[in-house]
């Protein structure tokens, strides 16, 4: 496998047997097992790349991304998430990083980008202080008054 993998041997033995018991055991085991399956969601985490560009050594990459959607509907990852946090997992704890300790760029935070003011009409001041150019065309249809 030409990919890098992020989750050692002692991590997923943290990780398997909290999600064996999160896992339902209904329906045809897939085709993916539950190491690469994450491992390929963390790839794709790591790099930010669509799903559609996930490296073949994961599998199909339709099959990862409907398997990750039904662990989301499932309420998969958040247990997986909570049960890390509760229970004393700190290899695997590091893996899953939340997004509230991340920090985002400076400019990815709703900074006022420096612009600079568009430059003053010259002849901007004189057309707001002086009569109009043109007369309106109601006044030019209306009768004159005798």
């Amino acid at each position: 496998m030409s990919v890098r993998l992020l989750l050692t041997d002692e991590a997923w033995a943290e990780i398997a047997p909290i999600l064996a018991t999160l896992k339902s055991r209904a329906g045809s085991p897939p085709a993916l097992n539950d190491r690469l399956f994450i491992e390929a969601v963390l790839y794709r985490a790591r790099t930010g790349i669509p799903w559609r560009d996930l490296p073949v050594e994961f599998g199909r990459w339709d099959a990862v991304y409907n398997r990750f959607r039904r662990w989301e509907r499932r309420g998969i990852w958040r247990q997986l998430w909570e049960r890390l946090q509760a229970e004393a997992c700190p290899l695997a704890r590091h893996l899953f990083i939340d997004a509230t300790i991340v920090r985002a760029h400076q400019q990815a935070a709703g900074a006022l980008k420096k612009t600079v003011a568009p430059p003053p009409r010259l002849w901007g001041a004189r057309e707001a202080a002086g009569p109009p150019k043109s007369m309106p065309a109601v006044a030019m249809n209306a009768p004159a008054s005798r």
